[in-house]
């Protein structure tokens, strides 16, 4: 297990571990077992539920106003507590100022009540720390435009670093649904539509924030993106073998060679049984076959939603009942259904067994974290540096790695001395380069007036920075979602004015129907939002160059602007630095190297759509309804060219083996720049149908101009693994045609054949390609 160090006061923590006797002959859980002997079933109850202290008319959760007020803090944690709700992240307050209140809080919890356990304080971490003043990162679907893991582990470990110093010991993160539908609001929160792609950038997270002794946890487990008509909480119907060979593996990955320490529950239903409620997923597969030992927590009111919304539960009773059964140790964000288990234990209807091994996953837990010695007798941090230069080096970085430039006619880079017209809705918009759980639209949103307390250029502000500003001029046109055009004409007076139009368009993100993307905000079509296509398209009209700049957290139906547009530059909400990468792609200064973490769609008819699609997937045979992509998965362009050589792949491999593959990389061009090698196969003949495109590994590589580098990737055959006609994980014999490639499409390719008897796949199985440079 990953050692998780104490981010308070105490002796270094104990490592978890199973519920049996180590071979030395101690017991691990020796202490929390005593512990747990001398604790009233009102003090285990405590344990395994959170609090929340809100405030009327926030709403930064689903159904939050149908919730009763859980009272005073002090009422309610007279027993103990076991999870301390979002203590920083629900409204604006100084970090030096509620870090004091929350060591207060804590010494009380140790000197107060019997058995003096402090709480495990959870809190937001998507985008970064969600708290006031603190960085914004890039949105995850920008990672898996980066395809850069080391440096995902990196922005981890400043965020962790910065919860550590503020007392919170656990983050609601990753999020590792992986995109099946652009038209679902939660798109901008994943990371890719490709599982392998989701399970590296994912635990790479896990690692760098579990390395500064944040426990992280694993979103939404699991099958939650794939929602019938993208709609958010609708029911999932997923087959076994699409749950086991896509929606799965991040979770596998992240607990096995991440060592994550938390799982959420999704809030689907799977073929009519909702998760929360649901022990072949959250005890049979995670505990079972994985052997996640960590603590699972249940989405916000999702215990309740098992009464209010499934249906499969009476009361708040049955439902507390159900869920602590199936295997969900914490209820939060309160205990709106857990509370009931006190009386349902006296009365029998709930066996006490099942309340104590939630409590002592907790107690174990709180033990790894070195809670069980903390006193808080400690000073609280001051004042703490939430923005440091190094945060924002981490998110400038990292928002230049996701730029993608999918479409360039020559116009860009542009040259000095353009006379440059911005446009559009996004382009002096702080909001606009956040996600839906950024600080800025999730929480300050409902504190008009309240600064934004970080640094955030707009776009207008980094181009006038980047080109001069008496050669900069601006008009927004029209807002994001509405349908007043009235600003259209002063838009297409700048533009004809102009030796080029930089058109920043795309979506506001926020929850629940406020916004265009984000929680609870989803969409029939994927057209821009509002009247944004007719504004680009008034501008096309005057004939001025166009290049269209996408602030999105979904991908869009942009045919028609490929077309036309003289060049296209999408970002996935890219975070504080981020207008200053876009900036700095238009001018050259930065080389853009992003590339598509999901595949730009022809339409939204064609939805549900991924690359990993078989062969009747590509609407070409049966069907006058292609479902051909505007841009394929892994798309991205350059300032510069690269070239692929030398393929080597060998011409036969064991079944339970690895493809020891290497190809030569040449930078082409005549400026240094960064690229994206992608490995990729096709199982050919196969018991099940397999899809057409499978990546296998990737590595990105920065050459200067002329240079040439070999990429070596060593891919463990389990790679290709597949959920057979038995619903076996299994590496069939066979061949299979491999490629690198700009993007899921061939570019050079060889084939190999896999010799052997088919082989089950194990808790063993490498599950990761190794690359080398040469």
């Amino acid at each position: 297990m990953t050692e998780v160090h104490a981010v308070v006061d105490g002796p270094a923590p104990a490592q978890a571990g199973p519920d049996h006797d180590r071979p030395d002959g101690h017991d691990p859980d020796a202490r929390v077992r005593e512990l747990l002997g001398r604790m009233t079933i009102e003090e285990k109850v405590a344990q395994i539920v959170g609090f929340w202290e809100k405030e009327d008319g926030e709403a930064v959760a689903p159904l939050q106003g149908e919730f009763a007020d859980t009272g005073r803090l002090d009422d309610f944690s007279r027993h103990g507590l076991g999870h301390l709700t979002r203590a920083y992240g629900t409204r604006p307050v100084d970090a030096a100022t509620r870090a004091a209140w929350l060591w207060r809080f804590q010494r009380e919890l140790v000197t107060g009540t019997r058995l003096g356990i402090p709480a495990i304080v959870h809190e937001e971490c998507l985008t970064g720390l969600s708290a006031w003043k603190a960085a914004t990162f890039p949105t995850p679907l920008a990672w898996g435009a980066a395809f850069d893991p080391d440096l995902v582990t990196e922005m981890a470990a400043a965020i962790g670093a910065s919860m550590r110093a503020l007392g919170i010991h656990q983050g609601l993160s990753p999020v590792l649904d992986v995109i099946r539908d652009p038209r679902w609001g939660r798109v901008d929160e994943c990371i890719a539509e490709d599982p392998y792609l989701v399970g590296t950038i994912g635990t790479s997270y896990v690692r760098g924030l579990q390395s500064q002794g944040v426990l992280a946890t694993l979103k939404h487990f699991a099958g939650y993106s794939a929602s019938r008509a993208g709609r958010n909480f609708g029911p999932v119907h997923a087959g076994p073998r699409e749950l086991a060979d896509v929606l799965l593996p991040p979770f596998e990955m992240a607990i096995r060679d991440g060592d994550a320490r938390s799982v959420m529950h999704s809030y689907a239903e799977i073929d009519g049984v909702p998760v929360a409620a649901d022990p072949t997923m959250l005890t049979d597969l995670l505990r079972e076959r994985w052997g996640f030992d960590g603590t699972v927590v249940a989405d916000y009111y999702g215990v309740a939603f098992l009464n209010l919304l499934h249906h499969v539960a009476a009361d708040n009773a049955d439902a507390a009942a159900q869920a602590l059964a199936a295997g969900l140790d914490i209820e939060l964000p309160t205990g709106d259904a857990f509370l009931t288990l006190t009386e349902s234990v006296r009365a029998g209807t709930v066996d006490e067994a099942l309340v104590d091994r939630a409590v002592l996953r907790v107690l174990r837990q709180k033990q790894e974290l070195g809670l069980l010695d903390a006193t808080f007798d400690d000073e609280p941090p001051g004042a703490v540096d939430l923005d440091s230069p190094e945060h924002r080096s981490i998110a400038r970085r990292l928002a230049e790695e996701s730029v993608v430039l999918v479409a360039n006619e020559g116009l860009l880079p542009l040259p000095a001395g353009r006379r440059v017209a911005v446009v559009g809705p996004n382009a002096d918009r702080q909001g606009a380069l956040f996600g839906c759980y950024s600080f800025l639209n999730h929480v300050l949103a409902h504190h008009p007036g309240v600064e934004t307390g970080i640094e955030v250029p707009t776009v207008l502000e980094a181009v006038r920075a980047e080109f001069g500003a008496d050669r900069v001029t601006f008009a927004a046109g029209c807002e994001v979602d509405s349908a007043d055009r009235s600003g259209f004409d002063e838009a297409v007076a700048a533009a004809s004015a102009a030796d080029v139009a930089v058109l920043v368009v795309g979506d506001h993100a926020s929850l629940f129907g406020r916004g265009t993307v984000g929680e609870g905000c989803d969409r029939d079509d994927l057209e821009l939002p509002g009247v944004q296509r007719q504004l680009v398209e008034a501008v096309l009209d005057t004939g001025t160059p166009v290049v269209l700049v996408l602030l999105t957290g979904r991908p869009y139906a942009l045919g028609w602007a490929l077309s036309r547009c003289a060049a296209v530059v999408q970002t996935f909400f890219p975070g504080e630095e981020g207008a200053g990468a876009i900036a700095g792609v238009l001018s050259g200064r930065v080389n853009p190297s992003g590339r598509l973490p999901v595949t730009l769609p022809g339409s939204a008819g064609a939805q549900p759509y991924s690359y990993l699609h078989p062969e009747l997937g590509e609407g070409l045979n049966g069907t006058n309804l292609p479902a051909t992509p505007v841009a394929p998965f892994g798309h991205g362009l350059s300032y510069t060219t690269f070239t692929y050589s030398d393929l080597t792949v060998p011409a036969e491999a064991p079944v339970d083996g690895a493809l020891r593959v290497s190809v030569r990389v040449t930078n082409t061009g005549a400026v240094a720049g960064d690229d994206v090698v992608q490995l990729y196969g096709r199982d050919l003949v196969a018991s099940v149908t397999r899809p057409v495109a499978q990546l296998l590994g990737y590595r990105r590589v920065r050459l200067e101009p002329g240079a040439s580098v070999t990429v070596e990737l060593t891919v463990p055959t389990t790679r290709l693994a597949f959920t057979d006609r038995a619903l076996n994980r299994v590496v069939e014999p066979g061949e299979v045609d491999v490629w690198v490639g700009t993007s899921a499409r061939r570019d050079v390719q060889a084939r190999t054949t896999l010799t052997g008897d088919t082989v089950e796949i194990t808790a063993a199985s490498p599950r990761w390609t190794t690359t080398d440079l040469r």
